[in-house]
């Protein structure tokens, strides 16, 4: 029996056929260290990119690649079997996801094209992922699918859905060691050749940063524990590579058992960070020992998981045709999001596409994205309307639709008529997709937008979008708000934990860490204050 945690969840099981391997420490393979770094620095070519766009389809993701068939079926099973991994060592699964609410995953080249998309702070980055209720979406590089050591852009993917699985599986508030060395420690994975999954193997990409004090400023215990008030400093340091450990260790030592399961519980019920870990793991200074030690070890264990038990589910593969295929670069760059100038530019080469491939669905739904994102309202519903009328599957002409009508709405003459055929955009939507979050969102927002107190349908609503996307934490917010407005204090703080320990939370943490420290303070606050409390500029900017 095996007591760990994982994202919130406690392993309290060993599941049947699951078994223990150990792994030899810092090596891949019988390499010496120094040959991994060097393997890693240089980097491992792309695989050659082919002449055709394929879309992959299965339960939880939508995989786009310009590569060849087996590739991108290999690259849409070991998601799955990721997915199914993650669902069987922490014993909770996330439901199948509406179809237009999988995690879609652009594949774009190499690992400037991706930079390219991110724009300003890209210069380390190998992929990226968003979260939001309107479709999560990673961009990557070309990724090679391979069953020993994983490309970065594959780690960094991996690493990005488990925190996507994690968030939406737990309401447990994380603190940021624990979210990120949770994510490390699932990332550090291989899929066997025989169609398995490896999971909390060596994280051979951190070895640097843990085993090469001049490359990294180490990170102590204490500091992953009982973080410093101030902001941390800038400079490289090893608290990715350190979390790992700390996940880790207590997930395997035997010695620990049962602690992280404590740690989580106390935190739960409010006890505070340092505490938490003082009552759960004990002396700081004898951990910081310990992990030392586990660090030296020669052989390390992990989690292999058999085929049987990873089952990915059918994928159904089909070829772009020639217009989605030219319109692909456009719906990439309007899903990064776009400003004032870089859409105009945008929408003028979709309409060159348009013009190429007149009424195409996929290209007018795209079409109807560029028009809304350059302000051009009345377009974007004729494109939209034009996409519905050939393929009445076209979910994000729905959106676009939906959108442009609520942007005129808040300046129409008649605005509770305008809301109204607002809805009906997405009241549409709804009726195709009963789980898709944006109509549930938008009805609520409808009479929010109006300055009318929603009714008890929109904020049941509402809590529906969050339960379909719980990863979306502005959507969790807006939940908090309109809680607040009912004085229902203990649901808003309950759903303000994960926005608080968000580790990349920014203003968003910042301003849910506030109203929690209002609601300590405070027992008996009536709220009267709380958009003065969100909006109030932090001294020190979020690291």
């Amino acid at each position: 029996m095996l007591a760990g945690s994982v994202g919130g969840l406690i392993l309290r099981y060993m599941p049947a056929g699951l078994r223990l391997r150990g792994e030899n420490g810092w090596k891949v393979r019988g390499m010496r260290l120094g040959a991994v770094l060097t393997l890693l620095a240089a980097g491992l070519p792309p695989t050659a990119a082919q002449a055709e766009w394929l879309e992959a389809s299965s339960a939880n993701f939508v995989v786009y690649a310009d590569d060849s068939r087996r590739d991108i079926v290999r690259f849409s099973e070991q998601l799955e079997r990721y997915d199914a991994a993650l669902a069987l060592l922490t014993g909770k699964t996330l439901g199948t996801p509406s179809p237009s609410n999988r995690v879609t995953v652009y594949v774009v080249g190499d690992q400037e094209d991706v930079r390219k998309l991110y724009g300003n702070g890209s210069r380390f980055l190998a992929g990226f992922y968003v979260a939001r209720a309107s479709g999560s979406f990673a961009i990557v590089p070309s990724v090679r699918t391979g069953t020993t050591v994983l490309d970065f852009s594959m780690t960094t993917l991996l690493h990005e859905y488990a925190h996507h699985f994690m968030i939406s599986a737990s309401r447990f508030p994380m603190p940021r060691w624990y979210s990120e060395g949770g994510a490390e420690f699932f990332s550090a994975a291989t899929f066997p050749a025989n169609g398995g999954i490896s999971i909390g193997r060596p994280a051979t990409h951190r070895a640097a940063e843990l085993l090469m004090p001049a490359h990294a400023r180490d990170v102590e215990v204490t500091e992953l524990l009982d973080p410093p008030k101030e902001s941390r400093s800038r400079a490289y340091d090893a608290f990715y590579g350190k979390s790992w450990l700390l996940f880790h260790y207590l997930t395997f030592d035997e010695t620990r058992k049962g602690q992280l399961e404590r740690y989580i519980a106390l935190l739960t019920r409010g006890t505070r960070s340092r505490d938490a870990a003082l009552q759960a793991f004990g002396d700081f200074e004898q951990l910081e020992r310990n992990l030392d030690a586990y660090l030296g070890k020669s052989r390390i264990l992990s989690f292999t998981l058999k085929p049987e038990m990873v089952p990915t589910g059918p994928i159904a593969v089909r070829p772009l045709s020639p217009g989605e295929a030219a319109i692909m670069p456009v719906r990439v760059r309007s899903k990064r999001g776009v400003d004032a100038a870089s859409a105009k530019a945008l929408l003028a080469e979709a309409r060159a596409i348009s013009a190429r491939f007149p009424g195409e669905p996929a290209v007018l739904a795209a079409l109807a994205e560029a028009e809304h994102d350059a302000g051009n309202d009345a377009e974007a519903i004729a494109a939209s309307d034009a996409a519905l009328g050939a393929d009445p599957g076209q979910v994000n002409a729905y959106v676009q639709k939906g959108l442009s009508l609520f942007r005129m709405a808040a300046t129409a003459p008649d605005k509770p008529a305008a809301y109204r055929q607002a809805r009906l955009a997405f009241a549409a939507l709804n009726r195709r997709e009963p789980d898709h979050p944006l109509p549930l969102i938008y009805y609520y927002r409808s009479f929010v937008s109006q300055g009318l107190p929603p009714p008890d349908l929109a904020l049941a609503g509402l809590e529906q979008a969050v339960g379909l996307a719980p990863f979306d934490l502005d959507l969790k917010m807006a939940l908090v708000t309109e809680q607040v407005r009912r004085r229902e204090f203990l649901q808003a703080r309950r759903n303000l934990g994960p926005i608080a320990y968000n580790p990349h939370g920014g203003e968003l943490a910042a301003a849910a860490q506030r109203l929690l420290a209002k609601m300590d303070a405070e027992p008996g606050w009536d709220g009267a204050d709380f958009a003065v409390i969100v909006n109030a500029a932090d001294a020190k900017e979020d690291d």
